[in-house]
C-alpha cells in the first residue's frame, strides 16, 4: 500500500503540465478537396484580423481601378466567437492612430468611441484609504478615447463587410495545414460531438480553408501562434509573460468624471498589476483588475481581489444603488520588447496583434499596435501577391515595415520596464522611474525572465470569501453575465496532467476567474463548460485548445 505523500509547500506549476500536442496542431496534409479556397484567411476576428483584412481589401480594390493586374482577392477572415467581437475584451482606452491611418476620410468622431479622456487621476491604495499619485507620461491618455472593443469590433466588421470580406464567424482554426515548411491553410474545429467525442446530432466536420498567405491574428496566447513558433524554432530574447484581467460592466447613479487607474491593495506586494475604473457614459462605467502570472502565493485568485476592490471606499460610491451588467476575463501577454518573436514571418505565414505580443504594458495599450501590424501586414501579404511569391523571403518586408513603426518604437523604450518588477513592487517602481527619466537607457541591457509557469507557488492558507450578490459575485454569477451558455454535454477542450497534488489543484481553482477548476477532496474536478477562453490555464495549468464554434462568452460591452 502506497504511504501518503506529504503535503506541498511549494511548487512550480510547469512541473504539473502536459506537454503541447504540437502533431495535432500542424498537419502536414494539403486542403481536402471540399477546402474554401482563399488568397489571404486572417485567423481571429478582431482589431488586428479586421484591420488587416480592410487594408487588404481596400489595396487590391486601388490597384483593380489602376488596372494593376493582380485581379479580384478572396479574403477571409476566420473569428471562433458565433458573431464578432463575443469573445473581445479591453480596458480599454484607445489610441486612436491606427483608426486615422485605416481611415484617412473619417474623422474621430465617426469612430465607434465612448467619451474622449480629458481628465485623469492614479491612486496608490492602502485597504481603507489612497494616496493620489502624479500621472507617468507613460500614462497621459488626454486625446485618446475609452471604448468598448466589442463595440469597435462590431463596428469593424461592418466595414469589412462592405468591402465584400468573408467573416466566417463560428469557425475556430483548430490546426494549420503545411506542405514542408509552407503553411498552406487551416483546418477549424469540428462543432456537434458529444462529451466521449463521437458525433452528434448537431455535427459538422472540420473545414479545411485553403489560402496562399495565413496571417495569424489569434490574440493573447494564441495556440496555432504557438505551435508554429515550436516547429520553425523561431525564439524570443525573453519567454512571452502574461498578465490576467478580470472587468466587469456597470450601470451607475453615480457618473465617473475621470479615467481612473490604481496601483497597490488588493494586491500582496510581491505581485504585479493594478485596476482601472473607466466612464462610459454618463451611466455606466469599466471596473477591472490586472493580475501578473507571476504571482507567488498558490490561493491568489484575481476575480476575488477584484470583488475586495469594489467595496474600497474610493469605488463604492460610485457602484452601491448601481447593477453588474456584464463581466469577463482575459489574459494579456506583457513581456514586451525583449518577448517578441526573432521573427514575424515564414512560408506563407505572417504573426500580427496579441498573438505576436504588441502589447506596451506601461502605457496600457494594444489595440492600435494590433490594428497597425495587421495594416501592415496585409501590405506585405499585398505585395507578395503581386509577385506571384509569398515565400519567408517575400514576406520578410513584414518585419522590416514593424521594425521601423510607433509599435517597435513604444515598445522598445519600455523595454525593461515590466521585468523590472520582478524584484518586487517598489523596487521596480524605483526601476520604472529611472527608465522613463532615460528614455529606456536604464539599466543597459536586457532583465532576463522566467516564463510564468516556472515561478515557484508558494502554499498557504485559502482566502476566505463570501459575496453578497449586489456588490459581489460568485465565478457562477460571473460566469452567466459573461453570457456564456455553452452547452453541459460539449467535449473537454482541457487537458490536465495525471496525478495533481491537492495543493496544485487549488491553484488551479483559484487561478481561474470562471470556476472551471475545484478541488474537490483533494481531487482536481474539472467543468469544461464554464470555460470563458481567457488562455490562463494553457499558461499555468491544463492544455488549452479551441472547442466548436459559438461556444464560450457572448460579450457586448467589453
Amino acid at each position: 500500500m502506497d504511504e501518503p505523500k506529504s503535503p506541498l509547500t511549494s511548487f512550480v506549476p510547469a512541473d504539473y503540465q502536459p506537454g503541447f500536442a504540437q502533431d495535432a496542431l500542424i498537419l502536414q496534409e494539403a486542403p481536402g478537396e471540399e477546402a474554401v479556397p482563399l488568397d489571404v484567411v486572417f485567423v481571429g476576428g478582431g482589431p488586428a484580423g479586421l484591420a488587416g483584412a480592410i487594408e487588404l481589401a481596400k489595396l487590391a480594390k486601388k490597384d483593380a481601378e489602376e488596372g494593376g493586374g493582380l485581379g479580384e482577392l478572396e479574403i477571409g477572415v476566420l473569428e471562433k466567437a458565433e458573431n464578432l467581437g463575443e469573445h473581445c475584451m479591453s480596458g480599454a482606452v484607445i489610441n486612436p492612430a491606427a483608426f486615422r491611418t485605416l481611415f484617412p476620410d473619417l474623422g474621430d468622431d465617426d469612430f465607434p468611441f465612448r467619451t474622449k479622456v480629458d481628465s485623469e487621476r492614479l491612486y496608490l491604495m492602502k485597504e481603507n484609504g489612497q494616496t493620489k499619485l502624479p500621472t507617468p507620461p507613460t500614462m497621459n491618455n488626454h486625446g485618446n478615447f475609452v471604448a468598448s472593443i466589442c463595440e469597435i469590433v462590431r463596428w469593424l466588421g461592418s466595414k469589412a463587410e462592405g468591402l465584400g470580406i468573408n467573416l466566417f464567424t463560428g469557425f475556430p482554426a483548430d490546426a494549420l495545414l503545411a506542405e514542408g515548411q509552407a503553411v498552406t491553410g487551416v483546418r477549424t474545429a469540428p462543432a456537434g460531438l458529444k462529451r466521449d467525442g463521437t458525433p452528434g446530432s448537431t455535427h459538422m466536420p472540420a473545414m479545411d480553408i485553403a489560402s496562399r498567405v495565413t496571417v495569424l491574428t489569434e490574440g493573447t496566447r494564441g495556440t496555432l501562434a504557438g505551435a508554429w513558433r515550436r516547429w520553425q524554432q523561431v525564439g524570443s530574447k525573453n519567454p512571452q509573460i502574461y498578465a490576467l484581467g478580470v472587468k466587469e460592466i456597470w450601470e451607475v447613479k453615480k457618473p465617473l468624471e475621470s479615467v481612473v487607474h490604481t496601483m497597490g491593495w488588493p494586491l500582496p506586494k510581491n505581485a504585479f498589476g493594478g485596476s482601472w475604473i473607466y466612464p462610459m457614459a454618463d451611466d455606466l462605467i469599466s471596473i477591472g483588475l490586472v493580475v501578473g502570472l507571476d504571482y507567488r502565493q498558490h490561493a491568489l485568485d484575481v476575480h476575488v481581489l477584484l470583488q475586495q476592490l469594489k467595496g474600497h471606499p474610493l469605488i463604492r460610491p460610485y457602484l452601491e444603488g448601481g447593477e453588474m451588467l456584464e463581466w469577463g476575463a482575459k489574459t494579456i501577454p506583457e513581456g514586451g520588447f525583449y518577448a517578441l518573436p526573432d521573427r514575424l514571418h515564414g512560408d506563407g505565414l505572417l504573426l500580427a496583434g496579441d498573438a505576436a505580443g504588441f502589447v506596451d504594458v506601461p502605457s496600457l495599450k494594444g489595440i492600435h499596435y494590433a490594428m497597425m501590424s495587421g495594416i501592415l501586414a496585409a501590405r506585405a501579404a499585398f505585395r507578395a501577391l503581386k509577385a506571384d511569391d509569398v515565400s519567408a523571403a517575400s514576406l520578410a518586408s513584414y518585419d522590416e515595415e514593424v521594425a521601423g513603426s510607433f509599435i517597435r518604437k513604444d515598445i522598445y523604450k519600455t523595454r525593461n520596464m515590466r521585468p523590472a518588477f520582478k524584484s518586487g513592487f517598489y523596487a521596480g517602481g524605483i526601476k520604472a522611474g529611472m527608465m522613463m527619466l532615460t528614455g529606456g537607457a536604464f539599466p543597459g541591457g536586457r532583465i532576463a525572465v522566467e516564463p510564468d509557469e516556472m515561478e515557484p507557488r508558494t502554499v498557504g492558507p485559502l482566502p476566505e470569501f463570501t459575496p453578497d450578490s449586489k456588490l459581489t459575485f460568485s465565478k457562477i454569477d460571473a460566469v452567466y453575465r459573461s453570457g456564456n451558455k455553452t452547452r453541459d454535454d460539449i467535449p473537454s477542450h482541457l487537458e490536465a496532467g495525471e496525478d495533481i497534488p491537492p495543493e496544485v489543484a487549488e491553484f488551479y481553482a483559484h487561478m481561474c476567474p470562471a470556476g472551471v477548476f475545484e478541488c474537490e477532496d483533494g481531487k482536481l474536478v474539472v467543468n469544461p463548460p464554464n470555460c470563458v477562453d481567457c488562455k490562463t490555464t494553457d499558461i499555468l495549468g491544463p492544455r488549452w485548445r479551441p472547442r466548436e464554434g459559438g461556444a464560450g462568452t457572448k460579450y457586448k460591452q467589453m
